[in-house]
């Protein structure tokens, strides 16, 4: 176990926080903010993270779960966003193997000229979004892509098919293309367990940090900060730096902190899971990145043997109940009947929804699409009522969280007279350390742990693709027994489920459903393994039969409110 995956051992570790004060308080353990502590945490400042939820659950768990340079901003001149995103996804694929990997897109080309004129106008500051860009525009926009995404380069380059060789990759694609391009881009497979990783990673690279989720700030008076934890116990910290990562909850926080501000101007993105076998298949592992008849850009990929759709971009300032809608689901699946109209989809087939408040910041711009998703970091000075500086993450990208990470932490440990001590740039996170580096790596990771711990090669294989390295301590705990797999499941065990209990800071049932694991979000949890995952939660956490109820009902009820599930006795994804 590690020495803060007890309650004993991070409360020990806030303790000390409170005798001897921090350097830095993050509040927000969104990506941002948990990409920020692990770099602080590993220049040796001490660093506490906070969040009134759990670790990933806000914005950055609601993203297209792309991993993508912005192949849409150059349209928009933001190139040196391109080439940042580029980079950090060239990144992410070798720093986070185990959870990023590549993605082939097809974009369909319904013209081959139109849209020149209109983009032309755009990346000279037009305030009117482009639409129907044709052939030579996208074929000139593949071009520079590859050429910003050179540095790191681990995928191949664009190839553009005309429409004869275009249909033949994409079977049911409209037969409206006139042609079609092949492009690079990665995918995340478990965004809310990278966010969980790096700060795990800060919490063991700085014995003098710590990390509190379901802690509501209570009070800023003096200097001091005081928050409420999960179960009531209440602590305060005096930070040197307050650093406000908290996403569409920006200006709120500010607020409660004395310094009201206006710096988000949120916009909403909705996405829909589908159960569609014969569009998987035809996938091929593939994403169609396209234009629909509104001229928005969509998106359509396999997640999980399911298709994921989105998104939607709709201003929006209330993240505390953002629910994707059915206005945005009948615009998804026109969408899709349009795109694909050999195939037949409708409300039936979907499995799960999401949606998230992009933390954009705050534009008078006439689209949401306009709205830049560059970064910034401004800071409001400490004064004679508050002795703390306050640093705001406004905006950003999932993709560049370790580049924002780096920018802001510089500035702070500038503010400290320290200097950086390790660079993030190749630094392995979570599972992806001592990944297997190729296929033949893999195999004989899998032959040499298979044999040590006398499970199936299937199992560890399994394993391994879920979790990176970090499956060996869950493979050493079923050794040698007879594994027990969840009810309605073959790939989820109990013991692996208690093992998530004891080491990965879970205080709610949700938190393992929703994040630690992707069995709501697959349409793999039922009312069957929802009870029996309760039933572990309770033995490893030490509930009652009535906190063992509350947990499973606050699942109920926020699968239908956020997600739009009712749970039933069977998967909801075909097998």
């Amino acid at each position: 176990m590690n020495d803060f995956a007890g309650k004993a051992g991070m409360k020990s570790r806030i303790g000390q926080l409170e005798a001897e004060g921090v350097d830095v308080l993050i509040l927000g353990a969104g990506v941002n903010g948990a990409g920020l502590y692990r770099d602080l945490c590993e220049q040796g400042i001490s660093c506490l993270i906070v969040d009134k939820a759990d670790f990933g659950s806000g914005t950055s768990a609601a993203p297209s779960r792309l991993i993508h340079g912005g192949l849409k901003y150059l349209e928009t001149g933001e190139f040196g966003l391109v080439a940042q995103s580029t980079l950090e996804r060239n990144l992410l694929l070798k720093n986070a193997p185990h959870n990023v990997e590549p993605l082939p897109t097809f974009i369909p080309v319904f013209s081959w000229t139109k849209g020149i004129t209109a983009a032309l106008r755009t990346l000279f500051g037009s305030t009117t979004a482009p639409r129907s860009r044709g052939a030579v525009l996208i074929k000139i926009g593949l071009a520079l892509y590859d050429y910003f995404g050179a540095r790191e380069r681990v995928m191949p380059r664009h190839r553009f098919l005309l429409k004869e060789t275009a249909t033949k990759e994409m079977p049911y694609i409209t037969p409206a293309i006139v042609a079609g391009g092949i492009y690079h881009d990665a995918k995340v497979s478990q965004p809310e367990r990278l966010v969980y990783e790096l700060v795990s990673d800060g919490l063991r690279a700085n014995p003098k940090s710590a990390a509190a989720n379901f802690t509501t700030l209570v009070s800023a008076d003096n200097g001091v900060i005081g928050f409420e934890g999960p179960d009531g116990e209440k602590f305060s910290v005096r930070p040197k730096l307050v650093i406000n990562a908290s996403g569409p909850w920006i200006d709120r926080v500010n607020a409660a902190l004395g310094k009201p501000t206006k710096m988000i101007g949120g916009t909403k993105g909705s996405h829909i899971l589908i159960d569609h076998p014969k569009l998987v298949e035809s996938l091929n592992g593939r994403m169609i990145y396209f234009e629909a008849d509104d001229g928005r850009i969509c998106l359509v990929y396999d997640y999980h043997g399911l298709v994921l759709v989105g998104s939607t971009d709709i201003p929006s300032d209330d993240p505390d109940n953002v629910r994707c809608d059915d206005p945005e689901t009948d615009y998804f699946i026109d969408s899709l009947r349009s795109l694909l109209p050999s195939l037949q989809f409708d409300r039936s087939q979907i499995v799960y929804t999401y949606s998230g408040i992009r933390p954009l910041p705050a534009s008078n711009a006439s689209e949401p699409g306009l709205i830049s998703r560059d970064h910034s970091a401004p800071v409001i000075e400490a004064d004679s009522e508050r002795p703390f500086a306050i640093i705001s993450l406004v905006g950003g990208k999932w993709t560049t969280f370790r580049g924002f990470a780096e920018e802001v932490a510089d500035k702070v440990m500038g503010r400290f007279d320290k200097t950086r001590r390790v660079s993030t740039r190749n630094l392995a996170i979570g599972g992806g350390r001592d990944y297997p580096a190729d296929d033949r790596a893999r195999k004989a990771w899998v032959t040499k742990y298979a044999t040590e711990t006398r499970l199936p090669a299937a199992r560890v294989e399994t394993l391994l693709k879920r979790y990176g390295s970090t499956a060996l301590p869950i493979l050493r705990a079923e050794a040698g027994t007879s594994v027990t797999m969840l009810p309605d499941t073959d790939t989820v065990s109990t013991t692996e489920i208690a093992w998530i209990a004891r080491n990965e800071l879970v205080v709610h049932l949700a938190d393992v459903v929703l994040r630690r694991t992707t069995l709501a979000i697959d349409g793999a949890l039922t009312t069957g393994n929802l009870a029996a995952i309760a039933d572990i939660l309770a033995r490893e956490l030490g509930w009652d039969d009535a906190r063992k109820a509350q947990e499973i009902e606050a699942v109920k009820t926020e699968l239908e409110k956020r997600h739009n599930v009712i749970l039933q006795a069977r998967p909801a994804k075909r097998r």
